[in-house]
């Protein structure tokens, strides 16, 4: 037990050390620390003599019923991010027409082809701010408060020691979802942390040790909630957000190198150096964004298997 809490704990302070928890590593890794956690708790049921069946079993159904649903979500948002790393992605092929033939009709096209683009990342926005009111706030991502108990409390030591086990996993896995539902749903679903700054500050004080990496974790989201500025709760994935930003980079010089061939200024190919850098990086940031994000489904893929085999290993246990 003392190695889960140790595994825990040193988890989540390498996830608060990594940069940015909206990057695709951080989101990647968050996915990684979630697995290992419920497989680590899954494993050491075999140790702990528990009795066959009865409530410690139900709770464990509980809780990894409630991160089936949460990852189905996560897998929502990021099918909108795939949808829209396929506009873009028609939108860098005919930025790269329009680099061998940049006449008045290609840049037409061009510009269709990024209105398109925009307007699946506006729609990627919406209908991942709808699943996170619809399908992760009914979730209930807070802080158990049952945590703020001492160590020694008969309800957090109650078989052998498998409930306080349960409710750190709870704890733990309910701010790496929020993790990864703020990175790829929507920041709407992250709606003011896990718990408060009181109840995390109790938490820490009570539990030391893992408790406080939760803490200081959830502070470190609050913090890069409040860089963000105020607005609309929007996508906060890194790579989704720079992707967006070199299309427009490469919609604006498009504007540029057409409008000046068209005043007579130069040549419409004359101009055609600058556009040509920024759909190399566009390029660049669509293979990152769908690189990571089809990287982030198979975990969660994965961490959905694990919970199948989990639920019928320890059925199976209890019917034996």
């Amino acid at each position: 037990m003392n190695a889960f809490f140790t595994s825990l704990a040193r988890g989540l302070d390498d996830l608060g050390r990594a940069g940015g928890l909206s990057s695709l590593p951080a989101l990647l890794r968050a996915a990684a620390l979630l697995r290992g956690l419920h497989s680590q708790l899954t494993l050491m049921v075999g140790q702990l003599h528990l009795p066959p069946g009865g409530r410690w079993l139900d709770e464990y159904m509980d809780e990894t019923a409630r991160l089936w649903e949460a990852c189905l979500a996560v897998k929502l948002g990021l099918a909108s991010i795939e949808r829209y790393c396929a506009a873009a992605s028609c939108a860098a092929a005919a930025l790269d027409d329009w680099l061998q033939d940049p006449s008045p009709l290609a840049t037409r096209q061009v510009m269709r082809a990024i209105s398109a683009s925009r307007r699946e990342a506006m729609a990627a926005e919406e209908e991942n701010r709808a699943l996170a009111d619809a399908r992760i706030a009914p979730l209930s991502l807070q802080l158990d408060e049952r945590l703020l108990l001492r160590a020694t409390d008969a309800r957090l030591t109650g078989f052998n020691g498998f409930r306080g086990l349960l409710y750190a996993l709870h704890n733990a896995s309910s701010l790496l979802l929020l993790i990864l539902a703020s990175g790829a749903v929507s920041c709407a679903a992250a709606g003011g942390g896990p718990c408060g700054a009181d109840a995390g500050a109790d938490a820490a004080a009570a539990g030391g040790g893992f408790m406080a990496s939760i803490a200081m974790l959830q502070q470190r989201m609050a913090e890069e909630a409040e860089s963000d500025g105020p607005g609309a709760p929007r996508i906060r994935m890194c790579e989704f957000r720079c992707a967006r930003a070199a299309v427009e980079a490469a919609r604006e010089e498009v504007e540029r190198a057409a409008a000046a061939a068209a005043a007579g200024r130069s040549k419409c190919e004359d101009g055609c150096g600058g556009v040509k850098d920024k759909v190399e990086e566009l390029k660049e940031w669509l293979d990152v964004l769908r690189t990571g994000t089809d990287s982030l489904v198979c975990q969660l893929d994965d961490f959905l298997d694990d919970i199948v085999e989990g639920r019928k290993e320890l059925s199976d246990l209890c019917s034996h």
